[in-house]
């Protein structure tokens, strides 16, 4: 089985080949630039050094977010369409999911990834391992970081939270939570494109044509439309 990973759900942009237990490759990057350009590159550069033909690939995963709409849209439409041009299983994994799979495996405790949302909110959710699997504790959501902050207290365990935006939220999580919280270092908040590759593994194939991200909210600009749309129609 050789997986191909893809994640261009925020800043960082992540390709991987996964091979049975073996990752091939990897290739990260973290910067403000366009990933519709870049994308497809990447992916031709590390099939290309690890040897690779499309026709070596048995399934193609993807980071379906939520994070940038924009990102999202990019990353699950090349999947789709690879996945259906090769005829191979498709399977989508929270982008948050992916933040926790790797700084979790070996901490005691919860692991809350987070993207930050803008006006005070974060994207976020609540996983913990257990018999060496990772498991949701809370689902993915959009939460006000204040409030998640004061519902993670109750919990009462170590808290390790990691993502690329966490600078803008470290300050207001110390206040609230203290000893509690616990902050991953500074070269784990990109998530790993091979952690993707390895969640995705034995997760059943979906619909490719039903195939959505997960944006957990909608844009701004369509929630707009849709309620401009919702007036006219009532009148």
């Amino acid at each position: 089985m050789t997986i191909l990973a893809i994640d261009t759900s925020n800043y960082a942009l992540g390709v991987a080949l996964l091979e049975d237990n073996q990752v091939l490759g990897e290739y990260i990057t973290n910067l403000k630039k366009n990933h519709s350009v870049r994308i497809m590159p990447a992916i031709q550069t590390l099939m290309k050094d690890c040897e690779k033909v499309p026709a070596d690939l048995t399934k193609i995963v993807v980071a379906k977010g939520p994070g940038s709409y924009t990102g999202v849209r990019i990353g699950v439409t090349i999947a789709k369409t690879l996945a259906w041009t090769l005829n191979i299983p498709l399977a989508g994994i929270s982008s948050l999911e992916i933040l926790a799979s790797g700084a979790g495996r070996y901490f005691d405790g919860y692991v809350s990834p987070l993207f930050d949302a803008r006006r005070g909110q974060v994207y976020t959710g609540l996983y913990q391992y257990h018999s060496g699997e990772l498991t949701p504790v809370k689902e993915d959501r959009l939460a006000m970081l204040s409030d998640w902050a004061d519902s993670l207290k109750e919990t009462g365990k170590s808290i390790l939270f990691i993502g690329n935006d966490l600078p803008l939220h470290q300050a207001a999580i110390e206040a609230a939570l203290g000893s509690q919280a616990v902050f991953a270092a500074a070269t784990e908040h990109n998530p790993r494109p091979a952690e993707l590759a390895l969640l995705g593994k034995d997760k059943a194939g979906e619909d490719i044509h039903s195939f959505v991200p997960n944006y957990i909210r909608l844009a701004e600009a369509e929630a707009k439309w849709l309620e401009a749309k919702g007036k006219i129609l009532n009148g």
